[in-house]
């Protein structure tokens, strides 16, 4: 662990604004000499580590009224620094997605101390039971565990799995510190609800769409961390509960990062950095810490829900096409890394801004610590090329109350085409065909794309009824069209294409749910979506690098979509559209409709909420 001078300054961080100390449930004077194998009792020769004591008193959760300042205004205010780490690149390939479930689980089933898991969806399906199996075993063999799931995006989750979980707590072994030795702090589980719906007074659009591991984040030579997009769900890695290959999957990206040695300045490190972020977000004062009923036996209430944790956790790493992946991950998760800068940013302030749309800027001006500030900074400030995949991209539009425009992200990109000549930019979002979500696609396809690419004259064309747009070819193969949608510097790309199965082809293109930017060496891979929701409502969290081998690899993930797209208003885009709109299905529908359900989400305002 770090040297006592360090570690008193980084817990600090946090101890700062708890204004009570948590207490071991088991003291020692409650296992006098001779009776330590009662029942909750360290073993002998445990140690009262004070390392071990204050990483446990920095996790231990705190009702509300016991916080001395606001963890939102904290992580606003906080100086986060920039850490030198290892870091590497998780793809948006089906492979991608089976190294990231089998890193996880690696991780979790390796982790000697601690475990904080935050993910926005976390569904019971098989990845999930078997993920609170392995977690259950880390709490077995004295690893302290929190868990955190947002209540809206997590809402179908059987909240009798989370009590589940804490109740394997019944055999949880003893906390070990950095020299091996056990201590008389016994390890828990803490499962929260983030934003809790059942609260009163709740704001239930603020959502947390963290995903987020932290593995050891106090002990540098052993903290891993891995965010980005992939939530806890069959869906996100590509296989089905029988191991077969899932054809309606995700194609994600994610940063893994482990942690590299602390600065002798700030002493912080990656690990160190990523657990505070949590413990803020953790201590959010609509949070509810979910509780085992006090009448209830958990050895014996939960144990049908703790053996299928266990079954599911063994039949997944079973499966065939996981299983070669598990088998790697000793080399996996120790070689293959870039040394990296990095920098973790979020948008914890988006959780109780007001006004977010008419003080949009000055919002954002407010938190130094923003994904969007950094990003719009580093826009500002370097002239390489860019590229940005997001699977709802959005051209940001904001007026303030007497409807003068104060921001127009469309205006300033093209702004910046023009300023800097020798560069250009490339963005990959959904098409029709693979999003998920015909709200934000409507908005893409109607907005954003005609905002960077066409006139006004043609933005007004395009949106008219398909007959009329892009059905016509008085529209789709005049010179002017054919001109601008082909800008040398600004390429906009849509995954999907014809030869997906839908239209009679071998290919099941997956739906884009990746979110990263890059600009030379330097770029952002984490939880944002670049559309409304997450500017203005989510929590966002993700980290910024500077790495020319990890800029290669994402670079080489790009090149992968851009394989698998079309560009907005090609001839193969809009004869993809039309063979989609000749269908007969929910999908089709939403095609031909699309025009019109953007017009009616833009004359209502409802394209805030997407």
């Amino acid at each position: 662990m770090l040297p006592m001078h360090t570690r008193l300054i980084l817990f600090a961080l946090i101890l700062a604004f708890l204004s009570a100390c948590a207490t071991v449930e088991v003291k020692p004077v409650d296992c006098p000499s001779g009776t330590q194998k009662l029942a909750g009792c360290p073993p002998l020769g445990a140690v009262d580590d004070p390392d071990i004591a204050d990483l446990y008193d920095s996790r231990t959760w705190q009702k509300v009224a016991s916080l001395e300042i606001d963890p939102v205004e904290f992580g606003r205010d906080a100086e986060i620094p920039i850490n030198d780490a290892r870091a590497k690149f998780i793809g948006s390939t089906d492979e991608g997605g089976l190294t990231s479930l089998a890193a996880k689980l690696h991780l979790i089933e390796q982790a000697e101390h601690t475990i904080d898991v935050m993910y926005y969806i976390y569904a019971g399906d098989l990845v999930g039971r078997a993920m609170l199996g392995a977690l259950c075993d880390a709490v077995e063999r004295g690893v302290d565990v929190r868990i955190m799931v947002d209540s809206i995006g997590s809402i179908s989750l059987d909240r009798n799995y989370l009590r589940a979980l804490e109740s394997c707590a019944v055999d949880a072994g003893f906390m070990r510190n950095e020299a091996g030795e056990l201590t008389i702090y016994k390890a828990r589980v803490q499962p929260v609800i983030f934003n809790a719906a059942s609260r009163i007074f709740v704001n239930h659009n603020r959502r947390s769409h963290d995903k987020l591991l932290v593995i050891d984040g106090w002990f540098p030579e052993k903290a891993a961390v891995m965010t980005g997009g992939r939530n806890i769900s069959l869906a996100y890695y590509g296989i089905l509960s029988d191991g077969s290959h899932n054809p309606d999957t995700y194609r994600d990206a994610e940063i893994f990062i482990r942690g590299g040695t602390s600065n002798e300045e700030r002493r912080e490190t990656v690990g160190t950095v990523s657990e505070i972020y949590y413990t803020l977000l953790f201590s959010f004062e609509n949070n509810k810490r979910l509780k085992m009923p006090g009448s209830q036996n958990p050895r014996t209430a939960y144990e049908e829900e703790r053996q299928l944790f266990r079954d599911s956790l063994a039949q997944l790493r079973s499966l065939p096409r996981l299983k070669k992946y598990l088998d790697s991950m000793d080399e996996y998760v120790s070689t293959g890394f870039h040394d990296s800068q990095v920098r973790l940013a979020h948008e914890l302030t988006n959780l109780t801004n007001k006004n977010v749309v008419v003080d949009a800027v000055e919002n954002l001006k407010s938190n130094p610590n923003s994904i969007m500030g950094i990003l719009a900074s580093i826009r500002e400030e370097h002239a390489e090329n860019a590229q940005i995949v997001s699977p709802y991209m959005f051209a940001a539009l904001y007026k303030d109350k007497e409807q003068n425009v104060i921001h127009d992200d469309a205006a300033n990109m093209l702004k910046w085409l023009d300023d800097h000549p020798d560069s250009e930019i490339i963005i990959i979002t959904n098409s029709i065909l693979t999003s998920d979500n015909f709200f934000t696609q409507a908005v893409i396809d109607m907005d954003l794309a005609p905002r960077l690419l066409l006139s006004e004259e043609y933005q007004e064309w395009w949106l008219q009824k398909p007959e009329k747009s892009e059905l016509n070819p008085d529209l789709v193969e005049s010179d002017d069209w054919v001109r601008m949608i082909n800008h040398p510097r600004l390429h906009i790309y849509e995954t999907g294409k014809i030869d997906d199965v839908r239209f009679g082809g071998d290919v099941d293109h997956a739906k884009l749910h990746a979110k990263y930017a890059i600009r030379d060496d330097l770029g952002f891979v984490g939880t944002t979506n670049f559309d409304y929701r997450s500017r203005l409502y989510n929590n966002e969290m993700g980290f910024f690098f500077l790495s020319e081998g990890l800029a290669a690899d994402i670079r080489e993930n790009t090149e992968y979509l851009l394989s698998v797209s079309y560009r907005w208003g090609s001839p193969e885009w809009l004869e993809m559209r039309r063979q989609l709109m000749a269908q007969k299905d929910g999908k089709a529908a939403r095609t031909r409709n699309q025009r019109g359900l953007y017009k009616f989400l833009k004359n209502t305002g409802l394209h805030w909420f997407f």
